[in-house]
């Protein structure tokens, strides 16, 4: 009986432990265009040493969008390299509720951007904002986690 009062025990604080851990924006998402409410890549998020990335995974096919792009406009050593597989997402930190202090890359049009991302409070959703200067500046595209 004590056996298994001990390890309900254990389970009930790893459990308990789990639960009040943060939600990150690390996974999968489902980038959707914010004109158009279609859904035009995946992106994945990770974290390492307290800093958030994200890398585009898979790119739909949509009219006048070829799944096998090169970023032809992007600058550096991201100039001419495939869209699948680029870092877009970087530098982010968590910062309260926000993910803040980082950049975004436009693969469309080589532009980068300074980014924050704020978490739903369910995880499902992120709003990811790129913007100049000023965030008051720029546009909000609305992620889903797969």
């Amino acid at each position: 009986m004590f056996r298994h009062l001990r390890t309900f025990t254990i389970l009930l604080c790893v459990a308990a432990s789990a639960a009040a851990s943060p939600a990150t924006p690390v996974g999968t998402w489902r980038v959707i265009v914010d004109t158009s409410g279609e859904a035009e890549a995946m992106v994945a998020i990770t974290e390492r040493d307290g800093l958030f990335e994200g890398k585009i995974i898979q790119v739909f096919a949509r009219p006048g969008v070829d799944p096998d792009a090169s970023c032809e406009l992007c600058p550096g050593a991201r100039r001419n390299q495939p869209v699948r597989g680029l870092t877009i997402l970087s530098g982010l930190r968590r910062d309260g509720d926000e993910y803040t202090g980082g950049e975004i890359l436009d693969p469309d049009s080589g532009e980068i951007y300074r980014c924050k991302m704020t978490l739903s409070a369910d995880s499902r959703k992120l709003q990811v904002r790129g913007f100049i200067g000023f965030a008051v500046f720029g546009r909000t595209q609305t992620w889903l986690r797969e």
